[in-house]
């Protein structure tokens, strides 16, 4: 399956047949419950009272549900239109934007406790227009999303990158305007069950929290999670950390005698097999060619 980043812009790749579609899967809404209680856990919010969120790529308001269900306000914003008018439809609790967060959030200053985004982040990386620029879209929405949390607040992104040139784009972003933390990555050791968590603190740097399965995990925990997490599927294996291996040089008299008679012999015996036209063999067949000057 295509990336949905790759197929369209989000404002008209979630139209409204894709985004009712979206909204009433069983399973993406139980993805969605799950990344979002990992992302509070990340936030680590205190339980002393209320706080006020945003949401990133709100969508149709089903990780603002988990918010609400914890006892907290958000303000959700997406620049899906359609996303939007369902989140409308099933009466969310929090605040609805329409907006596209690549050119800014247009927030007050200091006016959030926290924020989080759910798989949306990662389209910044993709120049639907010529105009777009992926590296001033992410400076553009990381400024704007520094300057609205109140300072030592922190941001939880969940994102799905293409590749670790993007992961890395995303990343340096977000620290060249201001941010601390880092990248966590949930059950690193499995290729279907790994998730991306950027944790960015508004303020000082501060101890990143402990990945799951960092220990490698169990078999069944990962099985689990693959069941669940099947629409992402193709989307984590893009993602590869790898290392490149190259081939061992070949010494120079190995690269001379590869193409030398006897392999030119067998590749014509083998033509002549295949039925085709192939110059009879004589003395010269093979033979070294003078320089030309």
């Amino acid at each position: 399956m295509a990336r949905p980043e790759r197929q369209a812009p989000p404002e008209l790749f979630y139209n409204e047949s894709e985004s009712r579609k979206y909204t009433t899967s069983s399973r993406i809404i139980h993805i969605q419950a799950k990344l979002t209680e990992r992302a509070m856990e990340l936030l680590a919010l205190p339980d002393d009272k209320p706080k006020l969120l945003l949401d990133i790529g709100c969508g149709s308001g089903l990780s603002g549900e988990t918010l609400s269900e914890k006892g907290h306000h958000w303000i959700g914003m997406d620049i899906s239109q359609s996303m939007l008018e369902v989140a409308l439809e099933r009466e969310a609790d929090g605040d609805l934007l329409l907006g596209d967060i690549g050119q800014g959030l247009g927030l007050r200053p200091g006016v959030f406790d926290g924020a989080i985004s759910i798989s949306a982040v990662q389209w910044l990386c993709n120049a639907d227009k010529s105009c777009n620029d992926p590296r001033k879209r992410l400076k553009c929405f990381f400024t704007a999303l520094f300057h609205c949390l109140a300072r030592g607040a922190r941001a939880v992104l969940q994102i799905y990158p293409e590749n670790t040139a993007q992961l890395e784009l995303i990343t340096s972003a977000a620290m060249r305007c201001g941010f601390s933390g880092g990248l966590v990555v949930d059950y690193p050791h499995s290729s279907r069950a790994k998730k991306y968590f950027l944790c960015l603190v508004s303020g000082p740097p501060s101890v990143l929290p402990k990945p799951k399965g960092e220990d490698g995990g169990s078999e069944s925990e990962d099985n689990e999670i693959d069941e669940d997490d099947e629409e992402e599927e193709d989307n984590a294996r893009t993602v590869k950390f790898s290392g490149r291996e190259r081939p061992a040089k070949r010494s120079k008299l190995e690269k001379k005698n590869k193409k030398g008679r006897d392999w030119i012999l067998r590749k014509k015996e083998q033509r002549r097999k295949a039925g085709h036209e192939v110059p009879r063999d004589t003395k010269y067949t093979g033979r070294k060619r003078k320089a030309r000057f």
